[in-house]
Order: C-alpha cells, then sequence, then structure tokens
C-alpha cells in the first residue's frame, strides 16, 4: 500500500485544461466517494486550485489507482484518455510525500512562496475528513504537511514581497497599466481570492468596486477595505465605468463574455485591461479580441511571477532542506505509528473485548471461589495474548516497510483502531 498523488498543474497543463478538469466545491463530496469507491483506493484528497488539480490516495497498487485517478479526471473534463494522459505527472512513496510537503510551503506555486496554498491544502483535507475519506494514514501525512507549511513561512523568507496570487495579479496589473491610484478597478467575486486583490487595490491607492453573486458577502467585504459595493445585475454597466477589472468568482462558467463586454465598451476610447484568475475562468478568450481590451489569465501571471522567482531563490534550498527533514521525519513517525502504538491499541480493544464477555457472564460465574475465578481470568487473558502474539510481531517487524504499511492500515480498518 502506497501513498501517490497524480494530477495536472500550471507547469504540466494550460489554463484552457485546468479549467476543465476542476473540481467545484459542490462536486467535492461524489468525486471524493467516487474514488475511494474504486478497489485499490483506501482513502483520497483532491486539492484543486487555481494552479492545479491533485490526487492524493493511499493505493493498494499503483498502476491500477493511476488507472482509476485518470478515468476521474477524464470523466471531470470530459477529454479523451490519449489527451488527458501526456499531461500527468504522478509521484508515490516518498517523492509523493515531499511533494506535498512543497506544495504547502510555496514552492511549486506559480507565485513562489506564496501563502494561499496552506489554507488551501487545509481546506481540501478538512472536506476530505468531513467525508470520511481521509483517514489514519492521509490524516497525518497533510497534518504534518500544514506543520511543514508553517516552519518555512517561521524560518525562511520565502514568503516574503509578492506572496499570493491576488497580489501578484495587481502587481502585474500595475506593471501594464502603471500607477493604480485613483484608478477605477472593478473586482468581480468576494472569495478568499477576492479578498486579497480588494485589499491590495485598496493598499495601491485604487478606486474599488466590490460586485460579488452574494450581495451580502460583497458588502461585507466593501466595508473591509473601504471599497464601493455594486450589485451583481449590474456588472454590464460597471463593466463599462472600469479602468481595470479583475474576476476571481470561480463560479465553474464564463460570467463575462464577448457581447456583454462589446455592449459595456461601445462608444468608450478609454483602454481596459482585465485580469481573470479564476479557475475555471471567468472571462471568455474572445474578450480579448475586441480593440481597447487587453486580457490576461492565470497562464499570463505565470509567466510574469516567474521573473520574479529570482529575488526569492536564495531561500530554496533552505526551504527544500527543511521538506528533506519534515520528509524523514514524517516516514520514522509513519513506522513508529505502524507499530508499537497500535500493537498497545490492538490489544487494548481486544482487552475490552474480553473484559466486557466476563461482565456478560458475571452472573453464571458468581458460584466460583477467588481462586477460580483468577484461573479463568488467567485463561482468557492467555488466550487473548496468545492470538495477538503473532501479528503483533510481524507488525514491530514489518514497521517501516510498504508491507508494514499495509498490515497497520488493515489493522486499524478491520479493529476499528486509530
Amino acid at each position: 500500500m502506497s501513498i501517490i498523488v497524480i494530477g495536472l498543474n500550471h507547469r504540466t497543463a494550460p489554463v484552457s485544461v485546468l479549467e476543465k478538469v476542476a473540481v467545484s466545491e459542490s462536486a467535492l463530496p461524489k468525486a471524493l466517494h467516487g474514488l475511494v469507491a474504486r478497489d485499490d483506493i483506501r482513502e483520497a484528497v483532491i486539492l484543486s486550485t487555481c494552479n492545479r488539480i491533485e490526487v492524493y490516495a493511499v493505493a493498494e497498487r499503483f498502476h491500477n489507482a493511476f488507472a482509476d485517478i485518470r478515468d476521474f479526471f477524464c470523466s471531470a473534463s470530459g477529454l479523451p484518455a490519449d489527451e488527458v494522459t501526456p499531461l500527468l505527472w504522478s509521484q508515490h512513496e516518498e517523492d509523493a510525500i515531499t511533494h506535498l510537503f512543497s506544495v504547502a510551503s510555496g514552492l511549486e506555486s506559480a507565485v513562489l512562496g506564496e501563502t494561499e496554498i496552506v489554507g488551501q491544502v487545509r481546506l481540501a483535507w478538512e472536506r476530505a475528513m468531513t467525508e470520511g475519506v481521509s483517514r489514519s494514514t492521509l490524516n497525518l501525512l497533510f497534518r504534518h504537511a500544514l506543520e511543514t507549511g508553517k516552519r518555512v513561512r517561521t524560518e525562511t523568507a520565502i514568503s516574503r514581497s509578492t506572496s499570493s496570487v491576488s497580489h501578484a495579479a495587481v502587481e502585474m496589473a500595475e506593471e501594464i497599466v502603471g500607477s493604480l491610484k485613483g484608478s477605477k478597478v472593478l473586482v468581480v467575486g468576494a472569495g478568499e481570492m477576492g479578498e486579497g486583490v480588494a485589499t491590495a487595490l485598496s493598499g495601491a491607492g485604487a478606486g474599488v468596486t466590490v460586485l460579488n453573486r452574494t450581495p451580502i458577502r460583497g458588502g461585507e467585504l466593501a466595508e473591509r477595505v473601504g471599497a464601493r459595493v455594486a450589485d451583481f445585475t449590474d456588472l454590464g454597466r460597471e463593466l463599462s465605468r472600469a479602468d481595470v477589472v479583475v474576476a476571481c468568482t470561480g463560479s465553474g462558467e464564463p460570467i463575462i463574455d464577448e457581447a456583454m463586454m462589446r455592449a459595456a465598451r461601445a462608444g468608450s476610447a478609454t483602454p481596459l485591461l482585465v485580469v481573470d484568475i479564476a479557475l475555471p475562468r471567468d472571462v471568455d478568450s474572445a474578450v480579448g479580441t475586441i480593440a481597447g481590451v487587453t486580457l490576461r489569465d492565470l497562464d499570463d501571471l505565470s509567466r510574469w511571477a516567474a521573473r520574479g522567482i529570482e529575488q526569492r531563490r536564495g531561500e530554496v534550498d533552505q526551504v527544500r532542506g527543511i521538506i528533506a527533514e519534515e520528509t524523514e521525519r514524517f516516514v520514522l513517525e509513519q513506522a513508529q505509528r505502524q507499530a508499537a502504538p497500535l500493537v498497545a491499541q490492538l490489544r487494548e480493544a481486544a482487552e475490552k473485548v474480553r473484559s466486557a464477555e466476563m461482565d456478560r457472564f458475571a452472573a453464571r460465574l458468581a458460584g466460583l471461589t477467588d481462586e477460580q475465578r483468577e484461573v479463568v481470568e488467567s485463561v482468557t487473558r492467555g488466550i487473548v495474548a496468545k492470538f495477538l502474539h503473532s501479528p503483533s510481531v510481524t507488525l514491530r517487524e514489518a514497521a517501516g516497510t510498504p508491507q508494514g504499511e499495509r498490515l497497520a492500515a488493515a489493522i486499524r480498518d478491520l479493529f476499528n483502531v486509530e
């Protein structure tokens, strides 16, 4: 049994593919249960962000699990296997562990060291736990990943300067149009990404308008950042008055199409920059063909951010050193978890069953003398000890090996111990 990760990210696939395989919040429960329903997948966590969609799993057999997860991506995207497979990458065991720790540390992000990924990793894990598909192995892995991410940001400067996609989007906009001070900027979306964008824009001196499908949420964000709020039904009118638009709703389909933008731009000669950092995209690519409109998306942001990586490149070696230490610590903890604590828990569970049976037959044993009762206690304890001796020894001897992991997971599941 192995820990594996299979997925696509901004380095292996364009936004046009990433948006097709992205899993919405509402579709996540069904997707998670669909994965663990497969014969070779015991646990699963789906990490779906603007830059990646990755499936972390505990797999019985790697190649069968790979095929199952590939089919999941095909089903989610509607793309045939021969188009999806070349874009997929995979890792297993220590490489998979190191990858997740690198993701949580910001090394695998389009914006090196970005901080938003920590919350996204935590949310993905929490959702999998809620659905009951992340259990002993992945719970330990993701808990350790978050600890690694925290340590990296405490001990290194990897997250200083531009450290989030939302802030990078604002900085890219400033590079394209110049100072945003006094500019009219429309932020479409009031989620975590929208809040980051609106906060950065407010700090840059822009006149921010927040527009969101849920008016209350949009109003709350606008109040926090000192922005104006608009109703979602006024999107067309708000587009006509904006100098810059940042779209980040993650609605699942374009909310700004070519016809809407042409109507909004009718008679206007003022240049308009549209930055779409949603996945799937909020803005139809045809919008970029309209005269006077400049459209940038996550692919453009990735290329822009790559130029700034050198500013924090000196921290990468230190971060990788921390990740290597934490990977080694995780592997050791996993081995220890497989053996001594599990043996103790198994024996405790068996003792509870033995004691419960003694209590159940207490009335029929009432006529025994103290000496006779002690003989019965001794015999039943001996039976339990002899029965558990062989599995206990095997667990200890196999600790730290793939076989040990398989045995430990089976014991936890069969006897309901953690």
